[in-house]
């Protein structure tokens, strides 16, 4: 009798970023065919499941810039055996990271009031997240394995990364593909 093999389960998850890391993920194009025959890619922004699952490997998105976020990455982080920062916001906050350089609630009168029209307001009561004075990488919130940089990634460099991390081959240190 045949015994079955268990897939390694794979997530991919978006916080604080532009989405660039998963187009590029989408630019893996026949490899994805050749991914999904390998592993069972069971939560992503591209399917429609709302509680994250246990995986093997969670490829996660983007910086940590908001409460709802920063409640995510420890969730993400129990239920994940191998947890990658995919693309720069996740390894360094990049882009997102750049309101740091401004003081909070000077950005949001900024933005909501004095740019905004008469009647706009600071938003407030869970009409939107509540941010986080400071933007920040994953791995100043939870523990990374292993870092994937570029903004965004390389297909390529996706692509090595996840043969490596499927084969069981990555290094036990946290180490930058790329």
């Amino acid at each position: 009798m045949d015994s079955i093999v268990r897939k390694p389960k794979i997530a991919t998850v978006w916080l604080g970023g532009c989405s660039g890391c998963h187009m590029s993920f989408l630019d893996l194009d026949e490899r994805l065919i050749e991914l999904a025959s390998k592993t069972e890619i069971c939560y992503s922004p591209v399917i429609d499941i709302k509680e994250f699952p246990r995986v093997d490997f969670a490829l996660v998105e983007g910086a940590v810039a908001n409460e709802d976020h920063l409640h995510e990455i420890h969730h993400i982080r129990e239920r994940c055996r191998v947890l990658i920062a995919f693309g720069d916001c996740a390894v360094t906050s990049n882009v997102t990271g750049m309101r740091n350089l401004f003081p909070l609630q000077d950005l949001m009168r900024q933005v909501y009031k004095d740019e905004a029209s008469p009647s706009a307001g600071i938003p407030s009561g869970g009409v939107v997240p509540k941010l986080l004075e400071r933007v920040r990488p994953l791995h100043e919130v939870v523990h990374v394995d292993h870092f994937l940089p570029g903004c965004p990634p390389s297909a390529d460099a996706i692509w090595n990364l996840l043969m490596e991390v499927i084969a069981g081959n990555p290094p036990n240190e946290p180490r930058r593909f790329g």
